[in-house]
């Protein structure tokens, strides 16, 4: 088939590749001329494992193109995906203003076309509910040509998103039209023969689906850390909690583990965007608004406890591994390092920095105000204190008696519960985790952790 997407951000990207490995002709379409030039060059512009091969290896086979030229774009596909930012809006909506925009000159570029042919549009990004029909009146408004519109959400995990996309769990298509449904249906049946479903519903409820699930897992990671801040108030271990509520089936092992929040681009918008809507429809979803509030407040939870250990924390050198909002992605979107270090900037503190791929990220947003270290055992030079924020793999089994050289005190402030603290008690670290005793901390102040 041939394939427009309009957008190459992190889904665009990943779409737009996976579909030309699948055979597909892709037409990638943006507006940033500096970054189509470097694409068409092969420079592939973000993190993502397995992408780059794919990405290479579809140019090379001239499977996979990039232009500005939107009006290119639409008489190229068939299918013409828009994966369009959705940013949060101040009031926490999803602001469609994009979407809109670029819906509405798709529609003048059909109806200038004479020989432009039934075409469908698929909201690939995710979007509040009703957003298919404001898509399809758009359209209507600028073109008589024949056209359908379809919720098609992505579930794309970051570090993950070529293996979710060339082998999903399920495909989601929201369209009431059977003409659009088999096309789509044709489209991704590459993707499931092993049988994954291939579900088919109103665009109303796909849209919802796609909301659904991650509040639903924003949910879980939540009460997990409100189990977690309350283990430690009496003196329990979440860890062996973790363990028992996940071996219930019902409940399951994933997104049970405690640390300093959710971030990145999909959970904290899309929590925000579902709760928003539900208002503008006269319903509150309290948990959501529990589990957001929750959230923002996890975010910076050791910095009390930073302050009860150190003392002022003006002048102290603190060292933080990890600086994207999850493992395996350069991507630093609603990180919980970064509001650690506002926090920590506000205090007064010297802040050394490191990640295996987020560090020209971080760099571009706090310029010369961090210190930036070229590997993680540099940043613990004459450190004070070392915070752990993202769970790098490369942070799993350090040299811990390079870190106790390294560090002017060897006390970790562990954000995602790396190590077992009876190793870091027996390797004479003081340690402080998430929702677990501290290590080395004399009881009288187990209350201030």
């Amino acid at each position: 088939m041939k394939i427009t997407v309009v957008g190459t951000g992190y889904v665009g990207l990943v779409s737009g590749t996976c579909f030309a490995e699948s055979g597909n002709e892709v037409t990638c379409i943006d507006i940033n001329e500096e970054k189509v030039k470097k694409m068409k060059a092969g420079q592939i512009p973000i993190y993502e494992p397995g992408l780059e091969t794919l990405f290479k290896r579809n140019i090379k086979a001239g499977r996979l193109k990039f232009s500005t030229d939107l009006q290119e774009g639409v008489n190229f596909g068939e299918i013409i995906f828009l994966a369009l930012p959705t940013p949060e809006d101040e009031d926490g909506s999803a602001d469609l203003s994009y979407v809109k925009d670029v819906a509405a000159r798709i529609g003048e570029i059909m109806e200038q076309n004479p020989e432009s042919e039934y075409k469908i549009i698929v909201n690939k990004s995710t979007v509040p509910v009703g957003t298919a029909e404001i898509v399809t009146n758009i359209l209507k408004e600028r073109t008589g040509k024949d056209f359908d519109v379809v919720s098609n959400p992505e579930f794309l995990r970051e570090g993950f998103a070529v293996d979710d996309f060339m082998k999903p769990e399920r495909i989601i298509i929201g369209t009431e039209s059977k003409r659009a449904g088999e096309k789509m249906t044709e489209l991704y049946e590459p993707f499931v023969r092993s049988g994954n479903p291939i579900i088919m519903m109103d665009p109303r409820s796909a849209e919802i689906t796609k909301y659904a699930a991650n509040s639903f897992l924003a949910l879980k990671i939540t009460f997990m850390n409100e189990i977690a801040n309350f283990a430690e108030k009496v003196g329990a271990d979440v860890d062996k909690i973790r363990i028992g509520m996940g071996s219930d089936s019902r409940i399951g092992k994933r997104f049970l583990f405690p640390g300093i929040g959710y971030g990145g681009s999909c959970f904290p918008k899309d929590v925000k965007a579902l709760y928003k809507t539900g208002l503008e429809y006269q319903h509150e979803f309290k948990l959501l608004k529990s589990v957001i509030e929750v959230n923002d407040r996890q975010k910076t939870v050791l910095i009390p406890k930073m302050k009860a250990y150190l003392g002022d924390l003006k002048g102290k050198k603190i060292a933080i591994w990890g600086l994207s909002f999850k493992p395996e992605t350069d991507d630093i979107r609603e990180a919980p390092a970064l509001y650690m270090i506002d926090e920590l900037l506000k205090e007064g503190a010297e802040l050394t920095v490191f990640d295996p791929e987020a560090m020209d990220n971080v760099r571009q947003k706090y310029g010369k105000r961090l210190n930036y270290a070229t590997g993680l055992y540099e940043a613990l030079n004459e450190a004070n204190a070392l915070i752990i924020s993202t769970e790098w793999n490369v942070f799993r089994t350090p040299d811990f008696e390079e870190m106790k050289k390294r560090l002017n005190r060897p006390v970790i402030f562990d954000g995602r519960n790396l190590y077992k603290p009876e190793r870091m008690q027996d390797l004479g670290f003081d340690y402080i985790s998430i929702g677990r005793k501290p290590v080395k901390i004399p009881r009288k102040l187990w209350k201030e952790f």
